[in-house]
């Protein structure tokens, strides 16, 4: 899956409700936000992964990464990632 490498041109969305998405570029920020939002309101968070050109697709996901952007580059959302948390309760 992700390398959790930076690139000016690698971005992660996630929505959030009655705000706006949160943008990041690190993916360990974007992961702890949609964690954090999935556990507070039990909802699926939206994780977007945003590849802006060549070089971010590849560094998210390597030559087939490369190969899924050029084939449809103006994707809106170059992978999704849906985020759940399940609270079970106490455990003893």
């Amino acid at each position: 899956m992700a390398k959790a490498r930076k690139h000016k041109h690698l971005e992660f969305h996630v929505d959030r409700p009655a705000a706006k998405p949160f943008i990041t570029n690190s993916f360990d920020e974007a992961a702890g936000m949609a964690i954090s939002l999935a556990a507070s309101n039990g909802r699926p968070v939206n994780l977007d992964v945003v590849c802006w050109d060549v070089a971010a697709a590849r560094v998210w996901g390597g030559d087939e990464g490369v190969e899924q952007y050029r084939e449809d580059p103006e994707a809106s959302v170059f992978e999704r990632i849906v985020v759940r948390a399940d609270a079970q309760g106490r455990v003893r």
